[in-house]
C-alpha cells in the first residue's frame, strides 16, 4: 500500500534519505480532510490530518510513496509511530489517474494549538518542492504561527 505524506516527508529528497528503497509514485489530495496541529512537540504543536465533515472543500496535498517493508519500520521510528505518538490510518487519495488507497500518519493526541513559524516553514517548503499548487503553499505560509522556542 502507498504512504501519503503531508508534512516534511513531502520533500522527495528527505524521503530518499529516510527511506532509500521507497520511490515517489505521484501526488494527490486527501479530500474531506484538513491539515491541523495538535499535541506538544519540542517546537510546539505537531502537524496532523483530520477528517473535516463541515467543509466540503477541505483537502490536503500529499506525496505518494511506495514504501518498502524495511523502510516502513524506519519511517515509523522517524514519525514516532513506534511510540504511539502517531497512528496509521487508511485513506483514499484523489489523483489524476483516479483514487488510490494509502496510509497516513495521524497524531494520536488532542487537536488544537498554533504551530511554530519553523514548522510551517518546513511544511510549506516541502509542499513547494513536491509540486503543490502555489495557492496551497501560500495558504501554509500565511497561517497563524508562533515564533517557536
Amino acid at each position: 500500500m502507498l504512504y501519503a505524506a503531508y508534512g516534511s516527508n513531502l520533500d522527495p529528497e528527505q524521503m530518499a534519505h529516510r527511506c532509500p528503497h521507497s520511490p515517489l509514485r505521484g501526488t494527490g489530495w486527501l479530500t474531506g480532510w484538513r491539515l491541523t496541529f495538535g499535541g506538544d512537540g519540542w517546537d510546539g504543536p505537531l502537524p496532523t490530518v483530520v477528517e473535516d465533515t463541515t467543509d466540503p472543500d477541505a483537502q490536503v496535498f500529499v506525496g505518494l510513496y511506495d514504501v518498502s517493508e524495511a523502510d516502513t519500520a524506519t519511517l515509523d521510528q522517524w514519525e514516532s509511530a513506534d511510540t504511539g505518538l502517531y497512528r496509521k490510518l487508511t485513506v483514499r487519495v484523489a489523483t489524476l489517474d483516479g483514487d488510490v488507497t494509502a496510509w497516513v500518519y495521524a497524531l494520536d493526541d488532542f487537536e488544537g494549538g498554533v504551530p511554530s513559524a519553523r514548522t510551517l516553514g518546513i511544511l510549506s517548503d516541502a509542499a513547494e518542492v513536491a509540486g503543490a499548487p502555489a495557492d496551497y503553499v501560500q495558504a501554509l505560509r500565511s497561517r497563524e504561527c508562533t515564533s517557536g522556542w
